[in-house]
């Protein structure tokens, strides 16, 4: 009996080996699907990186969970995840079935639907249960279509239908997957060119896994220092600004030139009770004038000089009689 199942249910599986198939209609604008498998341990996440069984590494080192490659069945593409559930180590806790697409997302992936059948001996040709995966945003280019996980002493098949718009790279690190970020991968992210996902095995070399902004631990580069401002040396052939100390090994700067061609004034030291003088707009400062000096007093009389009678003073000045000559007749 087959069940179609919704997002969200589950179903108890009688089947020891399961065989899950991926299922689409491929056509013009179609991306490449991929199915995969990651084997999570009871914390929801991958013992180490074997435990991721996709394209570049199509089995786990057990051999009970591997990925068979493409058909086409009639118009439709299928890619195939097997695994064998009771040979499984018991630290399995349960196999995640996803796919992934290549080169743009799952609104343009027709018919998407995951099956899973009997891979036993007496298994017939109708699928266990099947779930139509329908994208939520169409932004999605990785999918989680459904999970097989233990219950008890037996297995559960639940339909999940949750997506990532990450890819299988998004896919693989939210499960504690280890990624090779040297490759060339695609926009999506899918690496299909064998840089995806690095398995640590087959696949890739498994480089240590690095920290939340891409940088390994301990490679975090030292904080630079602030580069300090070098002093700024005085303009060539101008002095050095009031209070600014001249630039060492630098010789003295030439004497301002003239202004307006007049030679520089000599410069003076006001007198008591006289204002300094003040600049007329670019003239020099004219010299002070001096204060008049106190009247001398008038030097001995001496004796006559080349000859000449000795000055009288004004008190013993005299006018001469009139001569005849001057007398009116």
């Amino acid at each position: 009996m087959t069940h179609a199942m919704l997002k969200g249910s589950n179903v108890p599986l009688d089947a020891t080996a399961v065989r899950a198939v991926l299922r689409w209609t491929p056509g013009g604008g179609v991306p490449d699907v991929d199915a995969s498998a990651l084997l999570l341990g009871g914390d929801g996440r991958v013992r180490s990186d074997e435990d991721f069984v996709f394209y570049n590494q199509p089995r786990h080192p057990s051999g009970l969970v591997r990925r068979l490659p493409k058909k086409r069945i009639a118009e439709h593409l299928t890619d195939t995840v097997e695994a064998d559930l009771a040979g499984l180590d018991p630290s399995v806790d349960q196999v995640v079935l996803a796919a992934s697409s290549d080169g743009a997302t799952f609104q343009q992936v027709a018919d998407l639907r995951i099956a899973v059948y009997d891979a036993g001996d007496g298994g017939g040709d109708a699928p266990l249960a099947v779930f139509d995966v329908v994208p939520e945003t169409g932004e999605e280019t990785a999918i989680i279509c459904g999970e097989l996980y233990r219950r008890g002493a037996g297995w559960k098949f639940r339909a999940v239908g949750q997506g990532y718009p990450t890819g299988l790279v998004g896919l693989a690190t939210a499960f504690g997957i280890s990624v090779d970020e040297a490759g060339d991968e695609g926009a999506d992210g899918s690496g299909h060119d064998g840089s995806g996902p690095d398995s640590g095995g087959p696949g890739g070399s498994g480089p240590e896994r690095s920290g939340p902004d891409g940088e390994t631990a301990g490679d975090a580069p030292a904080a630079a220092t602030p580069a300090q401002p070098a002093p700024q040396a005085a303009a060539p052939g101008r002095p050095a600004a009031a209070g600014q100390a001249a630039q060492p090994g630098l010789p003295p700067m030439p004497a301002a030139p003239p202004a307006y061609g007049y030679p520089p004034a000599a410069p003076t030291q006001p007198g008591a009770g006289q204002p300094a003088p003040q600049p007329g707009y670019g003239y020099p400062h004219p010299a002070p004038v001096p204060a008049p000096a106190a009247a001398a007093p008038a030097p001995p009389a001496g004796p006559p000089a080349y000859g000449y009678p000795q000055a009288v003073s004004d008190q013993d000045f005299r006018m001469p009689p009139m001569g005849p000559q001057f007398v009116r007749p």
